[in-house]
């Protein structure tokens, strides 16, 4: 197919083009753009006049409730919310059920993501096997059917000697750990410990869970040199660590949750169970270290930590409610609710949804890497097209994914946003287009 997208303007944030241009599209790649793509004879016409061409937004953390969880989300209608949200490349969490710890349920996974032909879809593999901690999956094995790095989700190995084995294996074949920082025992409370945890009579999770796992991390890092991506921190404290980790040139990435981001426990309320997430929503020092560390760029990446959740597990008291909230629908326009909130450069905010998060996956995507998250002649034809003028508040009918709970949505916080998705295409095909 030969497409021509006319009258947008182009912003790639890797190579700090901003201009007015066309873009001309023949098979999966971008063939010119600006004045070459002026004589085009294309299939199909987009008119992007008074839109955004940008870089397929990338987000590196997605739960897509496939396999063994479909009463909470369908591999079909998650990738459909990925491409409603401007979203062409995401990786997948192994935590599913079965876990992603065998190469055939990886495969399958990948084949049907595919077929679909929505979304690219790069799954992490489980670190240890049924994510329990105990024995290492074959990693090797797991690669070669698709698995992008290795994770333990919100599960934390109790065992440091296993640990220490893991990241050692990793290391050899050079292979990442994407390791969310959380102590075993202190962080099994369901809110963040505080004034507001402990007037609601929540169990607490305490800073430390996070500062003390993030101390044996950075230690386990030194010894084995281990590629570490640090999934979703969530604390003043937890920045300064990595900040120092980073200056001393440790091999380490992070990323923060749109959740994070924009919320604090105030926002608990009344025991709201669409506030119930992993990680706990932190006070508001907290969230201003984190929104500074992702304009600086002490953190890479601005991850949607989609994680739809059915109904009746929303519908509990705060305590038994299920940790997750659906996300990719509203990552662009968080990203850009921050940028405007904290006089953040568009490019930069754009930067942390495409090209940041391909830097932090590097060659485990392949060939891709050297094009996925950029606008460039000869790249991959990953566009997001998006109205940086429309209002819209969010509703849960209004949301493609299966998974209606989220913190954003109207009733909860009163949060309108700017910026819609009108169009996508990945690999030069239109997988959504806004009627």
């Amino acid at each position: 197919m030969r497409v021509v997208i006319r009258n947008a303007r182009v912003l790639d944030p890797a190579s700090g083009r901003d201009e007015q241009a066309d873009i001309a599209i023949a098979g999966d790649r971008i063939v010119a753009i600006g004045d070459k793509a002026a004589g085009f004879e294309a299939e199909r016409t987009l008119d992007a006049r008074g839109l955004i061409a940008m870089p397929g937004l990338v987000d590196l953390a997605a739960r897509l409730r496939e396999p063994g969880q479909e009463h909470e989300g369908m591999l079909e209608s998650e990738l459909q919310a990925a491409a409603a949200g401007g979203v062409t490349s995401l990786v997948c969490l192994p935590d599913t059920d079965p876990v992603l710890d065998e190469p055939g349920l990886v495969e399958m996974l990948k084949f049907r993501a595919r077929k679909l032909s929505r979304c690219r879809v790069f799954p992490l593999g489980a670190l240890t096997r049924r994510l329990e901690g105990r024995a290492l999956t074959e990693m090797v094995e797991l690669t070669e059917a698709g698995c992008v790095g290795f994770s333990q989700v919100d599960v934390a190995v109790e065992d440091t000697q296993v640990l220490l084995r893991a990241l050692q294996y990793a290391a050899t074949h050079g292979y990442a750990a994407w390791l969310r920082p959380q102590d075993a025992w202190l962080g099994k409370g369901v809110a963040a410990s505080g004034a507001v945890a402990t007037r609601l009579g929540f169990s607490g999770v305490p800073v430390a869970a996070e500062t003390i796992s993030l101390h044996t991390l950075f230690e386990l890092v030194r010894a084995t040199g281990v590629r570490l991506h640090l999934c979703r921190l969530s604390s003043a404290a937890g920045i300064e660590l990595l900040r120092q980790a980073k200056a001393d040139g440790l091999p380490v990435t992070a990323d923060v949750s749109i959740n994070s981001l924009h919320l604090t426990d105030v926002d608990i309320g009344f025991f709201n169970a669409d506030m119930r997430l992993t990680p706990p929503l932190r006070q508001a020092a907290d969230r201003a270290a984190l929104r500074a560390a992702l304009a600086d760029g002490t953190l890479d990446a601005l991850v949607s930590d989609h994680n739809p959740v059915a109904a009746d597990m929303k519908h509990l008291p705060f305590g038994e409610a299920e940790p997750g909230a659906t996300g990719l629908e509203l990552l662009l326009a968080l990203a850009l609710r921050w940028a405007a909130d904290d006089g953040v450069p568009l490019a930069t905010a754009l930067a942390r949804v495409t090209c940041g998060p391909v830097g932090v996956l590097g060659d485990a995507i392949g060939s891709l890497s050297s094009s996925a998250g950029r606008l460039v002649e000869g790249g991959v034809a990953d566009i997001c097209l998006f109205d940086p003028a429309a209002e819209w508040a969010v509703t849960p009918d209004q949301l493609c994914s299966q998974g209606k709970h989220t913190p954003f949505a109207l009733a909860s916080t009163g949060m309108a946003l700017r910026g819609r998705v009108q169009a996508t295409l990945v690999a030069g095909t239109v997988a959504f287009e806004r009627g």
